[in-house]
């Protein structure tokens, strides 16, 4: 423990208001970090730690006390942890353990909470919410997903935007082929080629001039599709020692020649 956190402790076991309020004008950042530290360590007793609360106005260790306290704060310190999306969602889960109507505007302001308060706090649709929720592709996703248990069509303009979240919307959403994405999902050939084979569960040839250009995706392809050669990719796959190797071996089942010069450069 260094000289401030030393004097710190002294002052709050004292009660001595003026030298804590020095220690947060002066010496804020440090104080702090220390006043956090000494939750982590369980240096303070509760008394110590309602004590202190009334001095601090940082949204993260006030709702680390009341965690620690296992009780609501004042409103006044409850006023400062709602200024921040990430704690208020974090107060109202497992301090208020349900909703949280005062904190709710700030906590929609953010993608990310906005989304785990409906999941883990509402436990259901949030339709305040839902406007922040679908900036966010992976979210959109998650909500539609977990939440919702089906389509939403308000979002999916904004899922097909990445192609990753398109085929996991198709593929756990829909569970069939979206064809709307379908142009976003093709530019992408990993994900391409796994649209290929989750959902349409064949060869997609509007997609395979894509996939074609990448050795690793034009092998899957071939290996897991098509179940045979692929002669319009061969060129390209030959491109990759690694992928060359396993088209002769898996697919071809025998040497390939024209790929042999690219296969003895891989010494490994």
């Amino acid at each position: 423990m260094n000289k401030l956190g030393y004097l710190l402790l002294i002052a709050i076991h004292q009660r001595q208001d003026i030298i804590i309020k020095a220690y947060l004008t002066y010496h804020k950042k440090e104080t702090l970090k220390t006043l956090d530290n000494y939750i982590d360590k369980k240096t303070l007793n509760k008394k110590d730690m309602e004590y202190i609360s009334q001095f601090i106005d940082d949204p993260s260790l006030l709702y680390k006390m009341a965690f620690s306290l296992q009780k609501r704060l004042s409103k006044e310190k409850e006023n400062i942890i709602m200024e921040n999306s990430e704690m208020a969602y974090y107060y109202a889960g497992y301090i208020i353990k349900g909703r949280w109507p005062e904190g709710e505007p700030t906590i929609m302001k953010e993608t990310e909470w906005a989304y785990c308060y409906a999941k883990y706090v509402i436990q259901g649709q949030w339709l305040e919410g839902e406007q922040a929720i679908m900036q966010n592709p992976f979210y959109a996703y998650e909500y539609a997903r977990d939440v919702i248990k089906g389509r939403w069509p308000e979002a999916e303009l904004i899922i097909m935007q990445n192609s990753y979240y398109a085929h996991a919307y198709a593929r756990d959403v829909i569970k069939g082929r979206w064809t709307e994405a379908e142009p976003i999902i093709m530019q992408d050939p990993e994900q391409a080629y796994k649209y290929a084979k989750d959902i349409i569960k064949g060869r997609w040839p509007e997609a395979e001039p894509i996939i074609m250009q990448y050795p690793e995706y034009a092998y899957k392809y071939a290996e897991g599709i098509i179940k045979g050669r692929w002669p319009e990719a061969e060129s390209i796959i030959m491109q990759n020692s690694e992928y060359a190797y396993r088209y002769a071996k898996e697919i071809i089942q025998c040497r390939w020649p024209e790929a042999e010069p690219v296969i003895m450069k891989d010494t490994e």
